[in-house]
Order: C-alpha cells, then structure tokens, then sequence
C-alpha cells in the first residue's frame, strides 16, 4: 500500500464540507488515532449505527480522506479503512474569493473548535483520575502579545515546527516499542495527547 502523505491541503468547497459535518469529523477523528478499523468499531467508538457510519465514511472516502486498509483481525469480509494522511490543513486564503467560501470555511472551523472544546470540557471532567504524572504538563493558559502580521507568522510556524518535532519522537518511540514486542505505550505511560492552539488578533 502507498505511503500516506503527510498533510493534505484542503482546497475545494466539495472535501471541507465532506469533512465539516458532526459524525464524520468524530469518525474522522477516531479513525486517525486507531490507524485502521472497521465501520463496526468505529461505531462503537462514537455509539452510532454501524450503517450510519458504513455511509459517513464512504463519504469521506469519496473526497480521498480515508481509503481502504489492509485487513485486520475479525470478519475479513468487513471492510477495513485508514486516513488517507497523517492530517489535513485548511488555510483561509484557500475559501476567500466568494461568500459561499468564507461562509463554508467559517462553518467548518466553529464546528472543529467546538469538538475541540469538548474534548477539553471532558479532559477537565476526568482530571483527577489522570493522577498526579500528568499534571504538571497538562496546561491552558493565555498570552496576550503585541505583535506585527509577521511576526505572529513566524510565532505560529515555530510552534507547528515544535508540535511536529514532539510528534515525530512519539512515533519514532511507539515504533521502538513496537519492535520491542511491547503493547503501545507500555514502556513509557505513553497516552493520546491533544495539543490545541489558536493564535488570532483582536482589538479591546
């Protein structure tokens, strides 16, 4: 099978709104951490009807943001599935020429900073059952800096570049550990980790 990409840019109204709907964002989501599964267990993993979901992923697949994966274990008839990337970017100079596109584009990013939000609201819910290891690196805060177009440019590549730098020794890691025999995240407590960022101006 070919190698996945590592960022796709989406650039077309027919893939954001493939991609900016409720379910299929949360399958979308879930199939990214898994790395392949079935429409079975995806279903189970946002508590769905496995024909719902069976639909909102053909549909994904349709705009080439998940594809067929190599069968797993279980019913080898049930077709398997895998993100197409390791992720996807949506720039706002790509949905600026007319109003269905900014309103597309607007539509689309309330929509993922809302799952965010959730994902947040539920990691505050379950803080104290995370235990004392993961405290000191769990963070929210908010800096208010006075800065040119760019200057908060610049700001914004270098914490994609150190995002990207910690991902790549997870993986390298993970991988490490796979070769080893040893169950994913075994060695080193190694979890999930979201990293949310939002950097934008604004005027008092």
């Amino acid at each position: 099978m070919a190698e996945k990409e590592r960022d796709r840019r989406i650039q077309d109204m027919g893939t954001l709104k493939a991609l900016a709907h409720p379910l299929r964002m949360r399958l979308y989501r879930a199939l990214t951490l898994t790395g392949t599964a079935t429409a079975s267990q995806l279903a189970e993993q946002v508590d769905e009807a496995v024909s719902l979901a069976s639909y909102h992923l053909r549909k994904l697949a349709e705009h080439g943001l998940i594809e067929a994966a190599e069968p797993g274990s279980g019913d080898g008839r049930e077709r398997w599935w895998r993100p197409a990337s390791e992720g996807v970017r949506i720039r706002d100079e790509d949905f600026r020429d007319a109003p269905e596109q900014i309103a597309a584009h607007t539509a689309a990013s309330r929509l993922f900073f809302a799952q965010r939000s959730d994902m947040y609201l539920r990691f505050l819910d379950e803080r104290p059952h995370w235990g004392e290891q993961w405290a000191p690196g769990a963070v929210s805060s908010e800096a208010v800096l006075r800065l040119t177009p760019a200057e908060l440019a610049e700001l914004t590549g270098e914490m994609l570049a150190l995002v990207r730098r910690y991902d790549e020794l997870g993986r390298a890691a993970e991988a490490a550990e796979a070769a080893a025999g040893e169950d994913a995240g075994d060695a080193e407590g190694r979890e999930n980790v979201a990293v949310h960022t939002y950097a934008f101006p604004f005027r008092t």
